[in-house]
């Protein structure tokens, strides 16, 4: 059952940044900023 919700919230939030351009650009910096800190 706790899957089942992860996967929702998941797909819910893929769904949502297919939508949205700019909450998916400031998400993918916010990545790169966290890769690049890493190294």
């Amino acid at each position: 059952m706790k899957n089942k919700a992860i996967f929702t919230t998941l797909a819910l939030g893929a769904a949502y940044l297919l939508r949205n351009e700019k909450s998916r650009n400031k998400l993918m910096n916010q990545f790169k900023n966290m890769s690049s800190k890493n190294k």
